[in-house]
């Protein structure tokens, strides 16, 4: 495979893509404009260097705590922060630099130990869709459900009356629309709280949270095991699946997360295994309408979850009778949708609870999957599929080369993966540990390794947001941004969840989205700060928060409207010093200062020299601040 002719072919694109950005702006010679089609160019070829360099590197042997000589001073305090958090908060750098960073990483590994801020906890607390229990949600769902049943009862009645009357006709017609748009009101409204309050949850911690790496790891298993906010069941669910099956796990055993993602009802749900029965399962014998086997969880637990789909058909690896004979031995792994009817779990217990094995419904015939002769064992089969899966080296590779592409590069050193590898394998699996190898190595303190990545969209406004110093009240505008930029919460529709890469991100309409976003947040246009509004104007967000169900084009051109105070297009970017601002501009002075070197001299000296109501929102639309 050829690299140069890789390298050469994207150089042309970025370059290509680069003319158009500037094509676009040069209907306008404000410095803005200029600086923001060079702010194009230099990501770039900056992302081209980086993987040169990146690519170029050597491995590190017996990285050991002390390898601050490998990169030294402040660059290196940005860069971990950077990685192992969200960017940082205001005083962060000074206090990582007081510490140190080795400090910093330990304080980060061991999440328990930090205690979070008051405010923080109280508004958690003050989010009653967090603490509630999966069977307590699927209940209020199916009470919704049961509600638009009984419209349409009510509908059927109505149009039951044939009468030719055109008075009773106009009535029959009121009553279907006051029926239907009843149901459809209840809904909306229903998702509307659950979206809205999943999304604060989220976004507040990952803001205000001194526990950053966690924040971090939540956010990468997530998208690991991702589960799709839109279909049905799972609108109300994903934000429990986060809190009992993600973040518990995010730093622990491998095994625990990969059991507790595999038995939570939003992902039974999501890939459709809560139905999968085998062939002559009991269950088939006496109904009318036979149940069949579901093969798409036993897919994706070995393709996205576990052994990773570059291990298909080869030696050592899986093939296609592999994932049916895992489809067979997890049969009957379900959930009891009728506790939440008989009141539910009690409060405070996982959801876990929820999930049943069911004997008449599981395939009990010998099997052969991975060389492993399967006896005919009930749930003890699916378990012992995981204990597998999970110690897999296979599954160590794969997981542990997820890790280093999303903290050190797209294309991480092997060198590194190996030695995460062994230590994964070393610790059964011990993801903190495996954390521990990545931070402590010689490649991720690489100068080559600063400014190597490209941030996601939720990497991007989550940094943005925290570098503004903002108290942010309000995540709305933030909601409806992520759904602008392609990326809305929670809403990947396929299993494989969202990139972290480079490729994924950087094209020149999510520039220009990006650069209206930081343009409305550094002026003070976006009310983060203000408290949300309750009534009517609540409305406005609606649309955004319900684009978490859209398809990701859809939501990209729905949402900007939604999100912004107003729609940019970038021949009017100059006119942004004229619109009023509606709370507080950020200063560039104290931005940079936040940023330390993560911004370097050239961005500095653009944004000081130039105008200084464009100077924050120059540094948030810069190519340092886009790459981490």
């Amino acid at each position: 495979m050829s690299n140069e002719r890789g390298t050469s072919k994207t150089y042309g694109s970025r370059i290509e893509a680069s003319s158009e950005a500037r094509s676009a702006y040069s209907s306008t010679l404000s410095t803005f404009t200029i600086a923001i089609a060079v702010c194009f160019s230099l990501i770039a070829a900056r992302s081209i260097a980086a993987d040169q360099q990146i690519n170029a590197a050597r491995a590190g042997n017996h990285a050991s705590r002390q390898i601050d000589d490998v990169v030294r001073g402040d660059a290196n305090v940005a860069h971990v922060l950077n990685r192992i958090a969200f960017g940082p908060r205001p005083g962060d750098f000074e206090r990582v630099k007081r510490i140190g960073i080795d400090a910093y990483i330990d304080e980060q590994l061991d999440p328990d130990r930090i205690a979070l801020p008051d405010a923080l906890t109280q508004r958690l607390a003050s989010l009653d869709v967090q603490w509630l229990p999966a069977g307590t949600l699927i209940e209020a769902f199916r009470d919704e459900q049961r509600a638009v049943q009984q419209e349409r009862r009510e509908q059927a009645l109505v149009s039951a009356d044939r009468s030719n009357d055109a008075a009773k006709e106009g009535m029959k017609e009121s009553a279907k629309d006051d029926a239907k748009d009843g149901a459809q009101a209840a809904r909306r409204e229903l998702y509307r709280r659950f979206a809205l309050q999943t999304a604060e949850a989220r976004l507040a911690r990952a803001i205000d949270s001194p526990r950053q790496l966690q924040e971090v790891m939540t956010d990468f298993w997530y998208n690991h095991f991702n589960v799709f906010v839109g279909k049905g069941l799972d609108r109300v669910l994903v934000s429990n699946y986060e809190r009992d099956a993600i973040r518990p796990h995010a730093l622990g055993h491998f095994r625990e997360l990969l059991g507790a993602t595999a038995k939570h009802p939003a992902m039974l749900f999501y890939l459709d295994n809560w139905l999968s029965t085998g062939a002559d399962a009991e269950v088939n014998r006496t109904a009318k309408q036979r149940a069949g086997l579901n093969e798409n969880y036993a897919r994706e637990l070995m393709e996205l979850h576990t052994l990773g789909v570059e291990n298909e058909g080869k030696a050592g690896g899986y093939t296609q009778k592999d994932v049916t004979e895992l489809a067979r031995m997890l049969t009957g792994w379900t959930f009891d949708g009728r506790a939440a009817g008989q009141g539910g779990p009690i409060a405070g217990v996982e959801s876990r609870a929820l999930f049943i094995f069911a004997p008449r419904r599981h395939d009990n015939g010998a099997k052969v999957w991975l060389g492993h002769q399967i006896a005919s064992n009930g749930q003890q089969e699916g378990e012992y599929a995981l204990d597998v899966l999970a110690l897999h080296p296979a599954t160590a590779k794969h997981i542990s080369f997820q890790l280093a592409q999303y903290f050190v590069a797209d294309q991480p050193p092997q060198a590194l993966v190996d030695r995460m590898t062994a230590r994964y394998l070393a610790t059964d699996g011990d993801i903190r540990e495996v954390l521990r190898t990545l931070f402590y190595s010689a490649e991720f303190r690489d100068p080559r390794a600063i400014n190597a990545k490209f941030k996601t969209p939720y990497q991007y406004v989550v940094s943005a947001a925290r570098a503004s110093g903002y108290s942010i009240r309000n995540v709305q505008p933030l909601v409806g941004t992520l759904a602008q930029l392609g990326m809305p919460l929670y809403g990947c529709q396929t299993p494989d969840g969202y990139k972290n890469t480079e490729a994924a991100w950087l094209n020149p309409e999510g520039m220009t989205r990006r650069i209206n976003f930081a343009t409305a947040l550094a002026s003070g246009r976006l009310p983060v700060d203000r408290e949300p509004p309750l009534m009517g104007p609540a409305a406005t967000m609606r649309r955004a928060i319900e684009m978490t169900s859209m398809p990701a084009a859809q939501a990209t051109a729905e949402a900007m409207p939604q999100a912004m105070p107003q729609a940019m297009p970038p021949s009017a970017l100059q006119t942004v010093p004229q619109l009023e601002a509606r709370g507080p501009a950020l200063q560039a002075s104290s931005l940079l200062d936040t940023l330390g070197p993560g911004i370097g001299n050239k961005t500095r000296n653009i944004a000081l020299s130039g105008d200084a109501q464009l100077a924050a929102a120059l540094v948030l639309g810069s190519p340092d601040f886009m790459r981490r």
